[in-house]
C-alpha cells in the first residue's frame, strides 16, 4: 500500500500539479476546522506536530508523541473521518531541542523523539539534523555530517516501524523528509532585507550525501523512502514582512528538481503567502506547503474581533476579557515570546498581539486560555451578534453569513479565520 504522498508524486509525474498542505500546529481549534474541510473535501489531511511541541518530555503542549496520535485520531473519528484520510507527520525531528548538549546525548535523545513517533503511528517524518549540537567544532556543519545523523535516525525509525507492525499488522510504511536548509521553526527572528534561495548545487548535494550516508550504512534502498527536500525558496515571514515568492528567483532550483522525478520540495515558512504564490509554488515543484503560524493568526484574529464585539453587546462584569487576559498571560511567562520581540515596550506590546510570528499562539491553547475562550462564546450566543456589528468587525465573515455558507454561531465565525488561509492552501493544492 503506498502512502498518500508516495500517490501525490505518481500524480505529478503524469502531469497533474498537485500538492498538500501541512498543518503544522497543535491547536485544538484549528485542528478542529482542518478536519471539518477534510471531511466536506475528501482529501487526505496532513498535520504535523514539531518536535518542541511534542516530544517523549511532553514539550510545550503537555504532549508526547502517542498522545498527540491519539488525539487527533479521535477528532477525525468523531468527524466520521477514517484513519487512512488523516496523515500524521512529525516535524524538525532531531536535536532541535537539545543543542546544547554533546552529540551522544543530543542524538539518544533524538533517537528516542524518532522511535516514539514512529511506533505511535506518524508516517510523514521529517528528519532534521541541520543544527549544530554542543561538541561540533566551529563553522558550519558539515553536509556529509547532517546525512550521517539523518541517516542514524531513520534507522531507529524503522526499527520502530517494525515493532509498530507487531501491535498494528496494516500499519503504514512512513515516509522521510530530509534537508539541511531548513528555516527556523516559526519565522525569521530579525528583519531582513533579501532572502536567499538555495542554490541547486546545495539541493543536490543534499540528495548525493543522503545517498552515500544509506549506502555507507548498509541500506541501498534508503533513499526509496525520501520523498522530499526542505529547500528555501525565497518565502519567509517576520513579525511585520513577509517575503512572497518569486518564481524567477526560484527557476533554476526548481529545473534541477526535474532530474529527481521521485522527490518534490518541501516548502516551509509559507505562511501568508498569496493563493497565487502558493499555486505557483505547488506548479514549481514546492509540493509540500507548510504552514502554522498563519491558521492560528487567523484563529486569534477572528477571536480578537469577537472580543470587541463582547465589549459593546455583553455587561462589563460578565464579560471574558480575552485580549487583557492573553496579554496578562504573555507578560507573566515571557520565555516564548521574549527572544523573538524586540524594541520598545510598546513595540513589543504590538508584537505580542499582532505579530505574524504569533507566539501568542503558545499560550491561546492553554487550560487558562480554553476557559475564556469558551466564555466568550457563550457569552455571544447569550447575547448575539447583530449582522451591522458583524459588518463592522468582520466584514468578511458578514458576506459569508448573508450568503448562507457561515452561521452566526460564534464559534464558527472563529473557526472562519483559520479557514480563511486553509482556503488559500487547497486552492493551491486542489485546483485543477
Amino acid at each position: 500500500m503506498k502512502h498518500p504522498l508516495q500517490e501525490m508524486i505518481e500524480k505529478r509525474k503524469q502531469g497533474q500539479k498537485c500538492g498538500i498542505p501541512s498543518y503544522c500546529t497543535a491547536n485544538e481549534l484549528v485542528l478542529e476546522e482542518a478536519l471539518i474541510r477534510a471531511k466536506q473535501s475528501g482529501k487526505p489531511v496532513l498535520i504535523e506536530a514539531t518536535a518542541n511541541q511534542v516530544n517523549q518530555y511532553g514539550g510545550y503542549t503537555g504532549m508526547k508523541p502517542r498522545d498527540f496520535y491519539e488525539k487527533v485520531l479521535a477528532m477525525a473519528g468523531e468527524m466520521g473521518l477514517s484513519e487512512e484520510q488523516v496523515i500524521l507527520g512529525g516535524d524538525h525531528l532531531g536535536p532541535l531541542t537539545w543543542q546544547n548538549e554533546p552529540e551522544d546525548e543530543a542524538m539518544k535523545k533524538s533517537e528516542e523523539l524518532v522511535y516514539q513517533y514512529v511506533y505511535a503511528g506518524f508516517t510523514k517524518i521529517h528528519l532534521d539534523t541541520s543544527m549544530k549540537v554542543a561538541d561540533d567544532p566551529e563553522g558550519a556543519l558539515s553536509t556529509e555530517t547532517v546525512a550521517r545523523r539523518g541517516v542514524r535516525l531513520y534507522q531507529v525509525c524503522m526499527k520502530a516501524y517494525e515493532d509498530l507492525k507487531k501491535r498494528k499488522p496494516g500499519a503504514m510504511r512512513p515516509v522521510f523528509i530530509v534537508g539541511s536548509e531548513v528555516p527556523i521553526p516559526g519565522g525569521a527572528q530579525e528583519e531582513e532585507d533579501t532572502l536567499a534561495v538555495t542554490k541547486p548545487e546545495a539541493f543536490v548535494e543534499t540528495v548525493n550525501a543522503y545517498k552515500k550516508a544509506f549506502q555507507e550504512a548498509g541500506i541501498e534502498d534508503g533513499m526509496k523512502d525520501v520523498i522530499a527536500v526542505v529547500v528555501q525558496p525565497g518565502v519567509e515571514f517576520g513579525d511585520d514582512q513577509v517575503f512572497f515568492y518569486n518564481r524567477e528567483n526560484a527557476a533554476d532550483l526548481c529545473a534541477e528538481l526535474k532530474k529527481f522525478p521521485d522527490i518534490v520540495f518541501e516548502g516551509h515558512s509559507t505562511d501568508y503567502q498569496t493563493a497565487e504564490c502558493l499555486r505557483e509554488m505547488v506548479e514549481d515543484g514546492i509540493a509540500i506547503l507548510k504552514v502554522g503560524p498563519a491558521v492560528t493568526y487567523g484563529l486569534r484574529e477572528a477571536l480578537f474581533s469577537l472580543s470587541m464585539m463582547e465589549r459593546e453587546l455583553v455587561p462589563a462584569g460578565e464579560q471574558a476579557c480575552l485580549i487583557e487576559q492573553l496579554e496578562e498571560r504573555m507578560t507573566e511567562q515571557p520565555d516564548n515570546w521574549k527572544k523573538h520581540y524586540h524594541g520598545t515596550y510598546r513595540q513589543m506590546a504590538l508584537a505580542r498581539k499582532y505579530s505574524f510570528s504569533d507566539r501568542a499562539r503558545y499560550y491561546i491553547g492553554d487550560a487558562g486560555m480554553a476557559a475564556a475562550i469558551e466564555k466568550l462564546f457563550d457569552n455571544l450566543r447569550r447575547y448575539p451578534i447583530p449582522m451591522n456589528m458583524l459588518h463592522q468587525y468582520m466584514p468578511i465573515q458578514y458576506q459569508e453569513v448573508r450568503e448562507g455558507r457561515l452561521t452566526l454561531d460564534p464559534k464558527q465565525l472563529a473557526l472562519s479565520g483559520a479557514a480563511r488561509f486553509m482556503k488559500d492552501y487547497e486552492y493551491a493544492a486542489y485546483k485543477d
